[in-house]
């Protein structure tokens, strides 16, 4: 990783470390069970890809950063609870992530779910009601469309339903693939979409170039998950290595073999770049936040 994007990652982190803080400090319940299994889901590590995708778009269109911070911690928000979700024993049952107990392992199922639902509405309270600029403010209502369409029935959640029910079944290349792009590649592109809708120079050609951008690098990830998950291990994934196999789910890899899924890797990294040559703007950030994504070893 570059020493820019490692400094933005950072930033990014505290950024929304601070935004959290703020929201919750205007709780009633401030030392709450939830309150803790909530910021535990939030602030327990992670890349941060989704928001750094999304500061880093907003910062090439010169978007107020102000604004960028607030659809950051919404987004995340909305990634967290999903995760939260995703570990519970109905789902995939899993016991570690990032490293670290999953929520329902360090609190309770109860309190899990609880976590998520409350991960889930405060990203839109965030979109609602913290302080933006005078465009921000005009672009509310835009960015909850943007964000509850990727994270719900038309995005992240049919495709969560999608995975469910193609374990333990054979499906076909091109259905993993639309699997992959409700259910990772939804909310990836929200995170170029709200930072195109929150810069005043931002054309909807822009727009459908870095939405095209955002797909191409959606599949990436998940096919370097997919790699990742045969090749790694658990310590430095953070997550149960070999998971997918153990539930019997189908992968890139399973589909492809692991040279096979390697380039198809490479053909989405090149449409990726592709899409960034489109854009006149300095695509340099994008450009490494790209190679760092196909490169990661968790």
């Amino acid at each position: 990783m570059s020493e820019t994007l490692a400094l933005l990652q950072d930033e990014t982190n505290a950024a929304l470390k601070r935004s959290f803080e703020s929201l919750a400090s205007n709780l009633q319940y401030t030392d709450s069970y939830l309150l803790q299994a909530v910021s535990y889901s939030l602030l327990n590590g992670g890349k941060r890809m989704r928001p750094l995708l999304l500061r880093l778009t907003g910062k090439m269109l010169s978007a107020d950063t102000q604004d960028l911070n607030v659809a950051a911690l919404a987004l995340e928000c909305i990634h967290a609870y999903s995760l939260v979700h995703d570990d519970l024993p109905a789902m995939d049952d899993d016991a570690l992530r990032r490293g670290k107990p999953t929520c329902h392992i360090q609190f309770n199922e109860a309190t899990a779910i609880l976590a998520g639902d409350a991960l889930q509405s405060m990203a839109f309270e965030c979109l609602s009601s913290m302080p933006m600029s005078e465009y921000g403010e005009s672009k509310r209502a835009k960015l909850v469309a943007i964000l509850s369409r990727a994270a719900g029935i038309r995005g992240m959640c049919q495709g969560q339903s999608l995975d469910l029910l193609a374990t333990d079944k054979a499906i076909s290349l091109e259905q993993l693939s639309e699997l992959h792009r409700l259910k990772t590649g939804a909310l990836i592109e929200s995170a170029v979409s709200m930072a195109s809708c929150l810069s005043p120079q931002a054309s909807e050609e822009t727009d459908e170039h870095l939405r095209k951008y955002a797909r191409a690098i959606g599949l990436a990830f998940q096919i370097q998950d997919d790699i990742l998950d045969v090749t790694s291990d658990t310590l430095t994934l953070g997550k149960p290595q070999g998971s997918d196999v153990e539930n019997n789910k189908s992968t890139f890899v399973t589909h492809l073999g692991l040279q096979g899924a390697k380039e198809a890797l490479k053909t989405q990294y090149q449409e990726a770049l592709q899409a960034l040559t489109q854009l006149p703007y300095n695509t340099e950030d994008l450009r490494c936040f790209t190679d760092y994504m196909v490169a990661r070893i968790h």
